[in-house]
C-alpha cells in the first residue's frame, strides 16, 4: 500500500468503524489516528491492518479488531498517573496504546516470541514505560498490584477473583466474559475493599485465554 492509501485507510478506519461504534473520546480516536496500526500486524496483513475484523496472529493468537480495542480504551478512560495491567501482549499495538495513555504498563504473554518482537518494537518507537514479561496471567498476575486499570485482550468464561482482588480501590477492569458466540464486554470497578461495580458494554465473541478458568458444565 502506498502512503497516501494507508493515510485512506486509517481515516475510514476512525470515521467509518470506531467512531459510529459510540466511541466519541477525542483521546481515543487520536490515538488511533496517531499510531502505525500496519506496523503491528503481522507480515502479509498489512493489506487488512485497518480492516473491521480480528487479525491471526502466530500460536493460533489473534489481534483484535480496531473497534473493539477503541471501545476498550474509551471504557478504561486512563489517565496520566495511572498503572495498567496488560494480559495478553500478542502484537504489542493495544500495549503501545496504553503507554501512550499511562504512567506504566505492564504486559504479560506466554509466548516469548511475541515479548521479544514487542520490546524490538517498542525500543525502536522510543516507549519507555512498559514492562513486559512472560507468564501465564490468566488467572492473575499480582506481582506488580495492585493496579489502577487491567486490560484483558481475551476472553474469560469465567473471570478469576484474584483479578478483581489485583484492582486499587477506583481501579477498573475492562474484560469480556461468557461463551462463545456471544459473550459481555465489561467494565468492572472497584469501589472498596469488599464492592464492585459491575457495567455490561456489548456483546461482542472473542477467543478465550489460554489455561484460563472454566465453568463447573452439566453433564448427563
Amino acid at each position: 500500500m502506498s502512503n497516501s492509501s494507508i493515510e485512506t485507510a486509517r481515516h475510514n478506519m476512525v470515521e467509518q468503524q470506531i467512531r459510529p461504534w459510540d466511541v466519541l473520546d477525542d483521546n481515543v480516536l487520536n490515538l488511533l489516528a496517531d499510531v502505525p496500526r500496519e506496523e503491528y500486524v503481522p507480515a502479509g496483513y498489512q493489506n487488512i491492518a485497518f480492516g473491521d475484523l480480528s487479525i491471526p496472529l502466530d500460536f493460533d493468537e489473534v489481534m483484535m479488531s480496531p473497534k473493539l480495542e477503541a471501545r476498550m480504551l474509551q471504557a478504561l478512560a486512563i489517565q496520566p498517573n495511572e498503572t495498567v495491567l496488560e494480559i495478553g501482549t500478542g502484537s504489542g499495538f493495544v500495549t503501545t496504546l496504553l503507554a501512550k495513555s499511562a504512567r506504566h504498563v505492564y504486559s504479560v504473554d506466554l509466548h516469548d516470541e511475541f515479548i521479544a518482537r514487542v520490546r524490538s518494537k517498542l525500543e525502536e518507537e522510543g516507549i519507555i514505560n512498559v514492562t513486559l514479561e512472560t507468564g501465564d496471567a490468566a488467572q492473575g498476575w499480582p506481582k506488580y498490584g495492585p493496579y489502577d486499570v487491567i486490560a484483558v485482550t481475551g476472553s474469560f468464561p469465567v473471570l478469576p477473583d484474584a483479578l478483581l482482588q489485583s484492582l486499587t480501590v477506583g481501579g477498573r477492569m475492562f474484560v469480556i466474559v461468557g461463551d462463545s458466540p456471544v459473550m459481555e464486554a465489561e467494565l468492572i470497578t472497584r469501589l472498596n475493599e469488599s464492592e464492585f461495580r459491575t457495567v455490561k458494554l456489548f456483546e461482542t465473541d472473542l477467543q478465550p485465554l489460554r489455561n484460563c478458568l472454566q465453568p463447573d458444565r452439566f453433564v448427563l
